[in-house]
């Protein structure tokens, strides 16, 4: 009985083991999402270059 409860124990802790380590500098989920958000609103303020080439207060 110890014997499959030892078993079961170092399975679990195997599973827990990431088999590949993370790459450095790779983004964690929760920062790829906070990326994704960022960028998400960027584009929600963005204005056209169309625009911005139109308004010219310039005079020239």
């Amino acid at each position: 009985m110890i014997g499959r409860l030892a078993a079961g124990i170092a399975l679990a802790l195997l599973a827990a083991c990431s088999s590949q380590p993370a790459a450095p500098g790779a983004v964690s989920a929760d920062e790829e999402r906070q990326l994704n958000d960022a960028a998400a609103m960027l584009d929600a303020n963005s204005v056209s270059a169309a625009v911005v080439a139109g308004n010219d207060e310039d005079g020239q």
